[in-house]
């Protein structure tokens, strides 16, 4: 049997029967799968090699904001990949700014053609959409990190449910503020889901539970630390019965100066994201009231395991289910 009519049967490229039967690399799971299997099936008078012999090559892209729970993301993925049972992958890392979203697909879709699997966190855009189907027809499996891009063609989903985590921090600042007042809502960049879905959920409790709460409009400030300082300083300037804060993204250093200028910081009740030194000293402090984590640790194990049960056993996990993670509360009585 030729190497042609082999490359017809799996319905591939010479080059590509040519790279998995002399194991260049290179080719994604998929192929190599269709390749061999019609080089058995064409009973091929030679040793094939193993479906897979070296290390999955897993690339994580990620955000290069300089917010906590991006760095300690890319570091847990690290450690991750060191345990014992991730010995059979080798981690690449790539940093993308989260607003170059064209930068990012171009990236994803190099990714397609050295990867055997990707681990991606991404903003919904066009650009993206379309490197995400460059990936499903190269067979190489996607999973999105912490913000979910709906209808996608990805593998599936692991992060929190974000909308959820903005129903508990409105919640829990409706039932510790029990006299009428205004809430103030800081955020990060009003076009990014899981910003957007953690303030649906946040409005949509204190509307519906706690009347007597007004919400003011919402900071977007960017992901720009100064800008935060800037939009919050006009607010504290304008006065009237401001009674909490719910920040939900980077910025907690800003927000804690700012209200210790205005002696505001035992006034307000002040909920925010993630636990880390700023945070645990806050919160210490007495200054936060509560603070919710997404648990890095558990995003970078749980994407890493489901990517090997896909790669090695073909267990499509399910969108969402598989890949949930639980965030937690901390307050100033389990923070240390």
């Amino acid at each position: 049997m030729s190497l042609k009519e082999i490359a017809r049967r799996a319905g591939v490229g010479l080059a590509t029967v040519d790279r998995v039967l002399n194991e260049r690399g290179g080719v994604s799971p998929l192929k190599v799968r269709k390749v061999l299997q019609a080089a058995r099936e064409s009973g091929m008078k030679r040793i094939l090699p193993e479906e897979h012999r070296q290390p999955w090559q897993i690339e994580v892209l990620i955000s290069s904001n300089d917010a906590f729970f991006f760095r300690q993301l890319a570091q847990d993925f690290i450690e991750a990949a060191m345990h014992p049972g991730y010995r059979r992958l080798t981690l690449h890392r790539t940093f993308v700014p989260e607003a170059q979203h064209e930068r990012l697909a171009l990236r994803i879709m190099a990714g397609s053609e050295t990867r055997d699997g990707l681990i991606v966190f991404a903003h919904a855009h066009p650009a993206i959409y379309a490197a995400l189907v460059h990936c499903q027809a190269r067979g190489v499996p996607v999973i999105t990190l912490v913000t979910d891009l709906p209808d996608a063609a990805r593998l599936c989903h692991v992060g929190i449910d974000q909308q959820k985590a903005g129903r508990t921090a409105g919640q829990l600042m409706g039932k510790m503020l029990q006299q009428p007042g205004e809430v103030l809502v800081v955020s990060g960049r009003m076009d990014y889901t899981a910003h957007r879905e953690r303030i649906d959920g946040f409005r949509d409790v204190l509307s519906a539970r706690f009347p007597h709460l007004h919400l003011r409009e919402v900071l977007a400030a960017e992901e720009n630390r100064s800008v935060i300082s800037k939009l919050l300083e006009k607010q504290l300037i304008q006065g009237g019965n401001l009674r909490g804060i719910y920040n939900t993204g980077l910025g907690n250093t800003e927000i804690g100066q700012a209200l210790a200028r205005h002696r505001r910081l035992s006034q307000c009740v002040w909920i925010a994201h993630e636990l880390y030194s700023t945070t645990r000293t806050l919160l210490a402090q007495q200054s936060l009231a509560l603070t919710l984590d997404q648990n890095t640790r558990q995003h970078a194990q749980l994407a890493l395991q489901l990517m090997l049960n896909y790669l090695e056993q073909g267990e499509k996990p399910e969108i969402y289910a598989t890949g949930k993670v639980e965030f937690v509360i901390y307050t100033s009585e389990n923070s240390v």
